[in-house]
């Protein structure tokens, strides 16, 4: 069974919030960054707590290391190497392998997320923006009062009007298909898939493939935590705007080329189900919106192009060994919104997120290097996912019609990175490590 008292609610539970904030956070010396976390677990939900209380609190708190955070801290040696190379690594060193080049090169990632000095990220969640502040102001004042924690950056989220669902500053509808977890409670919406195993997303429990192996040790360091890639990627407005202006001539047509980019149409309704109109009553419902694969419906992409971001992130039953490679994602938007009779402003706006999974490269890394950025995915020949791929200007995009596909060329700077890291969960209560005294005999400090 899972251990809801001792996972961190933001693996398994949305907050209600429509403002957040996101600090990262430096170790300047030990005992610093000890004292810090001591003070910070008291604040944060497990999946326990969050649900027998989210309908009367109004700020949720999750807290994650990177590697070279555990070692500030004070993890020993022995046990920081049992971690997976990725992890270790961390994305700058694995910028290549991601696809973070040219435009999305970590020397141009904001707030410091480049330098090993990034420790660790509190990641904050309200129902306000007054609540929010109030949250800010006390985080200083605790900051204060821990020697050598320093805030590298900040970012604060906005949801983006209207706030009736949510919605990227692209305006198409988010929150479309997430994977289930056994044992968690949920169940899974028509057409989602299976509940799958927890060791999917969280450590120490079996996983699809069996027992879980390979677990950072000890045992209690790695167990109900996860490892979280965090992806901050500007969205440009404006461009995208005009770049269905420049492909379609009424706004109707524009719409579709929105529509066949991402697969859905910006109300959430699937193309493979509504493949000539918009259906926003289809795309607000749960029961229909997930209900449909490609092999049978759409196995040539004239509904939803092959290189579209859905058909991509989630090939559903066109991709062999699913299970292993779905991910959860949590995270919001940044930024004000630009209105939609208004003109770029360049002011930066965009959506700042984590994926979560419980290995790496089997999943996050998989689906960046495979899925978003291979040109030839299903033999495409050139082309990246016209979303999130890393798209400089050389690339096309297909879509189908009968008898030819029709080709448009894709430009650089719709959608680019402004920051990424790689980042380990850590538990509510803790594991009884050394570096952090304890404070009860179930107030523990556990990095997981």
């Amino acid at each position: 069974m899972l251990e809801f008292d001792d996972i961190q609610y933001i693996l398994l539970t949305r907050a209600p919030a429509i403002t957040g904030r996101y600090e990262f956070l430096s170790f300047r010396n030990s005992a610093g960054g000890r004292a810090w976390l001591t003070a910070i677990l008291e604040t944060v939900h497990s999946v326990e707590q969050a649900r027998a209380s989210v309908g009367k609190d109004n700020r949720w708190v999750s807290v994650a290391f990177t590697w070279n955070g555990l070692r500030a801290l004070g993890v020993d040696e022995a046990s920081l190497a049992t971690f997976p190379e990725e992890f270790k690594q961390g994305m700058v060193a694995r910028a290549e392998v991601l696809g973070d080049t040219g435009a999305n090169h970590p020397e141009n990632w904001l707030g410091g997320l480049a330098s090993p000095d990034l420790h660790a990220i509190v990641v904050l969640f309200a129902r306000d923006v007054a609540e929010r502040q109030r949250c800010e102001a006390e985080h200083q004042r605790l900051i204060a009062q821990c020697e050598g924690v320093e805030v590298l950056s900040s970012l604060d989220l906005e949801a983006t009007p209207p706030f009736d669902y949510a919605h990227d500053h692209f305006g198409y509808r988010d929150r479309m298909s997430q994977p289930v977890i056994e044992g968690s409670g949920e169940e899974p919406t028509p057409g989602s898939g299976a509940p799958l195993k927890a060791g999917e997303f969280i450590l120490g429990y079996p996983d699809e493939a069996g027992p879980s192996v390979n677990q950072p040790q000890p045992e209690i360091l790695a167990r109900n935590g996860s490892y979280m890639a965090y992806r901050r990627l500007q969205e440009h407005v404006g461009a995208f705007r005009d770049f269905l202006k420049n492909h379609g001539q009424t706004p109707e047509e524009q719409e579709l080329v929105a529509a066949k980019l991402m697969g859905r149409w910006r109300s959430g309704a699937p193309l493979v189900l509504a493949p000539d109109k918009n259906d926003p009553a289809l795309g607000a419902d749960p029961q229909r919106n997930n209900d449909f694969n490609y092999k049978q419906q759409d196995p040539v992409g004239y509904a939803v192009p092959l290189g579209s971001h859905i058909r991509r992130m989630n090939p559903r039953d066109t991709a062999a060994n699913m299970n292993r490679r779905r991910m959860i994602r949590r995270g919001g938007t940044y930024g004000p919104h630009l209105p939609e009779d208004a003109p770029e402003d360049g002011v930066e706006r965009g959506i700042a997120a984590f994926v979560i999974c419980a290995s790496l490269i089997r999943q996050f890394e998989f689906a960046q290097n495979v899925w978003a950025n291979d040109r030839n995915f299903h033999e495409l020949g050139n082309e990246r996912d016209p979303i999130i791929g890393n798209q400089d200007g050389t690339l096309e995009y297909k879509i189908p019609k009968r008898p030819d596909p029709e080709k448009n060329h894709w430009p650089s700077g719709i959608h680019d990175g402004a920051g990424r890291r790689l980042l380990f969960s850590a538990r509510p209560q803790g594991a009884s490590i050394p570096c952090v005294p304890r404070r009860g005999p179930m107030r523990r400090c556990e990095f997981t």
